[in-house]
């Protein structure tokens, strides 16, 4: 009786583990642990020049869709994705947003980035870990920077339309 439970007890845990296998390698599923994501931010302070505002640093990645690490140093410009919805969750630092209204003396430097001088007649709301936001495609937005820096996973959306 003891060999046939044994031999029944292997046979299913070969059985759940030969799933488990198959259903990680058929899973495409990406995943970063909040060790990946503060190795990652350590790294890239690490490597930011002394005078350098702004890096971005992809993290996960599906095809176009990327999640990425953002740090802010100094603010950039104001800018519009025509085409992409922007989702953000601050992980560091504290900021300010600035979203909605005009773009003030637009300028498209990219198919998918236009900057401006200001935004007139935005929304401002103050950052700070764990907040999150979702920029609509089209919407001007900016972020500031209060402290030392603001630290962001985002991800682009594309819009089809």
């Amino acid at each position: 009786m003891t060999v046939k439970r044994t031999a029944i007890g292997r046979s299913a845990l070969l059985a759940t583990l030969a799933l488990g296998i198959m259903g990680n390698a058929a899973d495409p599923t990406a995943f970063a642990s909040a060790a990946d994501i503060t190795a990652q931010v350590a790294a890239m302070e690490r490597d930011m020049k002394q005078d350098q505002g702004f890096a971005w640093k992809p993290l996960l990645r599906d095809g176009e869709t990327v999640a990425a690490v953002e740090i802010w140093k100094k603010p950039g410009r104001p800018a519009v994705h025509p085409d992409q919805a922007e989702y953000a969750t601050v992980i560091a630092g504290s900021g300010t947003l600035i979203s909605g209204g005009t773009l003030d003396a637009p300028t498209a430097v990219k198919p998918d980035l236009t900057e401006g001088a200001r935004i007139l007649g935005g929304t401002t709301r103050a950052l700070k870990p764990g907040d999150v936001v979702l920029i609509p495609a089209g919407v001007p937005h900016w972020f500031g920077i209060i402290g030392k820096r603001l630290v962001l996973l985002g991800t682009k959306l594309a819009i089809k339309r």
